[in-house]
């Protein structure tokens, strides 16, 4: 079974600005769910609390599956993950770039890059593969650092403004990315976005961070 995921009155602080205030929310329905709120308003803290990068300071992160709670460790780890805005891609090709989350699990040959070929034709960047990553422009860079994630397989994927700062064309592909991976209706999609516009095109479930609490939109 696919993982489902609960959040539970999550609470986190800095410098004594409390950021997420009783935050609860339960993506336990297939679908993409996607989040908006004003930059600044903690929208980026929720997913990397989501996806166990961060700890809150109280409130707890529950993962289930149809046995019950799953046990946040390494192997519930290697089933999530989260893309962020600006992607870090390593001085190699894009191919090894992509391969890299298999190669860790222990993944080689033939699979291993039956895989990454399937993914750069979904994301429209096959004829790169042999390219030097960190001269792909902004837009591609983002494409890649999605392909690098649905390379895994993910039960869950969280992603981060998946559209900042780039052209409208790669804007056009990422939605259609998004789009495509939701006819799927297995997985769980979390995303973030300050675009109201942009959260209407791709949410199966709208939510609302504001004043530190959220809400369904």
């Amino acid at each position: 079974m696919k993982l489902g995921l609960r959040v539970s009155h999550v609470r986190k602080a800095y410098n004594g600005n409390e950021v997420l205030k009783d935050c609860s929310f339960s993506f336990e329905q297939p679908g993409t769910y996607v989040l908006t709120g004003a930059n600044g308003s903690g929208k980026s803290t929720f997913l990397r609390i989501c996806a166990l990068l961060e700890a809150p300071d109280r409130g707890e992160i529950i993962y289930l599956n149809e046995k019950g709670t799953v046990p946040g460790n390494i192997a519930l780890q290697r089933r999530i993950t989260l893309v962020l805005p600006k992607i870090g891609l390593f001085n190699t090709t894009v191919f090894k770039n992509i391969s890299y989350g298999l190669r860790i699990r222990g993944m080689k040959g033939k699979e291993t890059a039956d895989r990454v070929e399937r993914v750069l034709e979904f994301v429209g960047l096959i004829h790169k593969k042999d390219q030097t990553a960190r001269t792909l422009s902004s837009g591609e860079a983002q494409r890649a650092g999605i392909a690098r994630a649905l390379v895994i397989e993910p039960d869950i994927l969280f992603l981060d403004e998946p559209t900042a700062s780039i052209d409208r064309k790669n804007t056009e592909i990422i939605e259609n990315i998004i789009h495509q991976l939701k006819q799927d209706n297995k997985s769980v999609i979390v995303m973030t976005t300050h675009d109201q516009t942009h959260a209407l095109r791709l949410a199966d479930f709208r939510m609302l961070l504001s004043n530190g609490k959220i809400s369904a939109s």
